[in-house]
């Protein structure tokens, strides 16, 4: 199952041009639960682009909403990704930062 995984994290984190927002996303939840306007604010990016991520992200079973679609409602990593964070450390830590090289 992990080859599943490891798959669609190349193609969402490093094989699309909003990966690396992705990334940051994934590793900003990884610390906590946040919803989409705390993200938003975090991370420098308009609330729609994070909204898109964020959609593509669970709609892909990556993150997980206990709460629902209720308004402010938080995210989490789904237990599948959270269960594997080493995959996903491994790809991000093979993509190049902006304006430069691979970590």
């Amino acid at each position: 199952m992990s080859a599943a995984l490891r798959q669609l994290l190349w193609f969402l984190i490093a094989g699309t041009r909003g990966g690396l927002n992705r990334a940051r996303i994934i590793e900003m939840l990884h610390a906590r639960p946040c919803n989409a306007n705390q993200l938003a604010e975090a991370l420098d990016l308009d609330y729609r682009t994070i909204r898109h991520h964020l959609n593509l992200l669970e709609k892909n079973g990556l993150l997980t909403r206990p709460a629902g679609s209720a308004y402010a409602a938080p995210y989490f990593l789904s237990a599948y990704l959270e269960g594997n964070y080493a995959i996903f450390e491994e790809i991000r830590h093979r993509m190049p930062r902006p304006g430069g090289e691979a970590e």
